[in-house]
């Protein structure tokens, strides 16, 4: 093992520089906030030149458009199909293009930002609906505020929008992430059915001299409408119950073979579930080149995983397509360091496996060999001659930052990637980024 006392790393920049580098202005939150500025633009627009809410004649059509609109563009950003799309334009730009355009390039998935900030200002938009909808309807002569069905089903589905959003703040789904899950689901698709009826509702009640037909088809709210429904629908009509072959090589890990007619690429996930309506996990996949299907490492962490580990199905649910995420970024440099933790090796597993990227694993992790079994070490080494795997039961827990910086140095990499729990990815990351070096890992936004 190294000695990383001998190991310097280089100063960090100066706080200026640092204070971007960290989690709380990751990009994930600057699309947020980007696009929060864009609707407090167009709220400030509507509300001075564009005399949307003239007392005479409020412009509940454009109030409704712009809340479909932000809830449009919030639920494509975790459409796989999207994410997919978008992951193979930022990895189309060449490794010739500077460093500088595609360290940023590798950012991508911060993506679900754009979900945020599309879904809470959807909600702020359609809550301006309700609000301006109530006013005419104490003031107004409009017969679409006039219609209590409009009334009830506006607001019922206003409460429960504002509910979905309380449950998904962080700390609420940190602690009863089950039941965010749930009510984001099932509320999800409450929410979705409402908007149907409030928009059925609002377009016959705003007809006058068009048929009920015409106005649907006419209607931007109903099109809209359409895309968000087939967005849903999409990976449930891939629900399908499916073998898997599941060997246990300790009490903490399990690892599963899967060959149904699909070999997904490295660097994307699969969700799986014992449950399918209430509980779905998802797990970075592990194609071998040359082999059908696939393996997912699976360990113990939480009461899902470890009943899974002791129970060892015959099959599982999977739904949707296999979805690019954070480790698909490799191919953006011409040489990369991958640091892991426990399981975590089993992401960086299909990227060493393949060798289309130059790359060297730094692994840290109890007994490797009693925990993942002879035969995964011995497929890591083969591939990875050079790796640095450290055994934290004989060697006590090392300093990532440094062992992940001095395999940067030796190997000449580009860029770091780190699949870990939480706190050390950040650690990882911000240690690495504080000093001018692209670093990538989870964000933990889903």
């Amino acid at each position: 093992m190294p000695d990383l006392s001998l190991v310097e790393l280089p100063p960090q920049q100066n706080a200026w520089k640092r204070a971007w580098k960290g989690e709380t202005l990751m990009h994930y939150y600057r699309l947020m906030v980007l696009a929060f500025l864009v609707n407090i633009g167009i709220i400030i627009y509507g509300a001075t030149s564009g005399d949307w809410w003239n007392p005479e004649a409020l412009r509940l059509d454009l109030l409704s458009k712009m809340a479909i609109t932000n809830f449009t563009i919030g639920i494509l950003m975790r459409q796989q199909y999207i994410i997919n799309f978008l992951f193979w334009v930022a990895t189309s730009i060449p490794t010739s293009w500077p460093l500088s355009i595609r360290r940023r390039a590798g950012k991508v998935y911060h993506f679900g930002g754009l979900h945020i900030g599309g879904t809470v200002s959807g909600t702020l938009w359609f809550i301006l609906f309700v609000g301006s909808l109530y006013y005419e309807f104490f003031n107004g002569a409009s017969q679409v505020a006039k219609s209590i069905p409009l009334l009830w089903v506006t607001t019922t589905l206003s409460a429960l929008l504002v509910f979905i959003i309380i449950m998904a703040l962080p700390k609420l789904r940190a602690k009863f992430h089950n039941s965010f899950e749930q009510v984001h689901r099932f509320g999800g698709w409450s929410a979705l059915f409402l908007f149907w009826v409030q928009t059925l509702v609002f377009l016959g009640v705003n007809a006058e001299e068009q048929t009920i037909f015409q106005a649907v088809v006419d209607s931007y709210s109903f099109w809209l409408l359409v895309v968000i429904t087939v967005s849903i629908a999409l990976p449930w009509l891939r629900l399908k119950k499916v073998k898997v072959d599941m060997t246990r090589p300790s009490n903490h890990v399990v690892l599963a073979r899967f060959n149904y007619g699909t070999t997904p690429f490295a660097g994307s996930s699969t969700t799986i579930s014992r449950s399918p309506l209430m509980e779905w996990h998802a797990f970075a996949n592990v194609p071998e080149p040359g082999r059908d299907g696939f393996r997912l490492t699976i360990s113990r962490a939480g009461d899902w995983t470890g009943d899974l580990i002791d129970d060892l199905p015959e099959h599982v649910w999977v739904k949707g397509i296999t979805t690019a995420g954070v480790g698909n970024i490799d191919q953006l440099f011409k040489k990369v360091v991958w640091v892991a933790t426990g399981s975590g090796i089993g992401p960086c597993l299909p990227h060493m496996l393949s060798q289309e990227v130059p790359s060297r694993l730094v692994w840290a992790t109890r007994n490797p060999r009693k925990t993942y079994g002879n035969e995964l070490v011995d497929e890591i080494l083969e591939v990875q001659p050079d790796a640095i795997i450290w055994n934290t039961d004989t060697e006590g827990k090392p300093d990532m930052v440094k062992l992940a910086y001095k395999a940067y140095k030796d190997f000449g990499a580009e860029a770091v990637i780190c699949i870990s729990n939480k706190k050390l990815t950040w650690q990882v990351v911000y240690g690495m980024e504080s000093r001018g070096i692209p670093a990538y890992g989870a964000i933990w936004d889903s």
